[in-house]
């Protein structure tokens, strides 16, 4: 196995990007390779870099070795177990995911089919929304930006809020003039708002701008405000939360409580390609939607595979940075986002000389 990271800085105003509770100046990508009968799998994960490579080399790594190729999931509990006392949630559950997206991906380049083919899928394409809107951008870039997903089919697009919940009246206001009537309209609070606070913004969001999605009013770590906040909405319009989920009870938590109308998933971050089908499981047997967070290139694969599958999300920096990253990347069609099929695993192949500017671990392979 080799690992590499990626830190790709924002394109966001003055080098930085925003939301509600957190401003970053740039997005580390972790790299993880690994190789059997002459193939090599690709998997990857968003996190710091130094402390999620360091996971995957020195206590994942070990764990795989000498496993069979063909049996990811086996692999994934070998994982699972290497990681216990270390911790199996943060850097531990991001290097793990990289790891077994790598592992699902080389197991269908031996098997020479597409991942999505090698796994047990009920669709063959993701629905998308738009994601960005970050709060510092300016109305003319966030109204463009919104509406020129809206202009290329894609029917549902989502703004950043709270923030500065006086300005986001005036914001909410641009995007809808932006967007026409026809295109739906999400926001994300990223955790930024109380609950009475988020209770009271649900009603006026639905009302004023027909918002049907409303992301992180509150934290995900606070269920029970999540269920208070889904008692309150308006009805169409639906509570979402999950995407920070690492371990197993993390999403049965959110289900437990009633706090969500439609659950989020990032494969990155859950346990990989095995981890999103034990949530997707979840989700199934409690008649509950799933929607994946971000990581389209290979979300497109993986969420083929999720029965009650809601979208996904077309997230601005992950599509910035995987362009740069590799060849390959599939681009959403009619609003739909579909896995390559006339190329094995995720059909992706490194850009080894665009990455290397980037590069604060691990080495170019020889």
């Amino acid at each position: 196995m080799d690992v590499h990271a990626f830190r790709v800085p924002t394109d966001g105003p003055d080098g930085v990007e925003e939301d509600a509770t957190l401003r970053w100046e740039a997005t580390t990508a972790v790299l993880v390779r690994v190789h059997a009968a002459g193939r090599c799998g690709l998997g990857w994960t968003y996190g710091d870099g130094p402390a999620v490579a360091g996971f995957a080399a020195s206590l994942l790594a070990p764990a795989v070795r000498g496993g069979d190729a063909r049996a990811p999931a086996a692999l994934w509990h070998r994982m699972n177990a290497a990681v216990r006392n270390a911790g199996r949630s943060g850097a531990g559950a991001m290097a793990l995911s990289a790891v077994d997206i790598a592992l699902w991906d080389l197991r269908a380049r031996l098997l020479d089919v597409p991942l999505f083919r090698a796994l047990p899928a009920v669709h063959d394409g993701v629905p998308v929304y738009g994601s960005g809107g970050f709060t510092n951008y300016s109305t003319g870039r966030f109204t463009e930006q919104l509406a020129g997903w809206a202009d290329e089919g894609v029917p549902r697009v989502k703004l950043k809020i709270a923030r500065d919940p006086a300005r986001d009246a005036e914001r909410l206001t641009a995007v809808r003039a932006a967007i026409g009537p026809d295109t739906e309209l999400f926001v994300d609070a990223n955790g930024g708002l109380g609950r009475r606070e988020a209770r009271r913004w649900a009603v006026r969001l639905a009302d004023e701008w027909d918002v049907r999605w409303f992301e992180e009013p509150v934290g995900s770590e606070d269920p029970e405000g999540l269920r208070q906040v889904r008692a309150a909405r308006p009805p169409g319009q639906e509570v979402a939360a999950g995407e920070y989920g690492n371990v197993l009870g993390d999403f049965t938590a959110l289900l437990d409580a009633g706090a969500v109308d439609c659950l989020q998933a990032d494969l990155t971050r859950c346990g990989g390609v095995t981890g999103l089908l034990r949530v997707a499981g979840l989700c199934a047997a409690r008649g509950v939607d799933l929607s994946a967070h971000c990581a389209p290139a290979v979300s497109a694969h993986g969420f083929c595979a999720v029965e009650r599958l809601r979208h996904l999300e077309w997230f601005h920096d992950h599509v910035r940075i995987e362009a740069l990253l590799f060849d390959g990347v599939p681009r959403p069609e009619g609003g739909v986002l579909r896995p390559p099929r006339d190329r094995p695993g995720l059909g992706l192949e490194v850009r080894w000389s665009d990455a290397e500017p980037y590069r604060v671990h691990g080495r170019r392979p020889g």
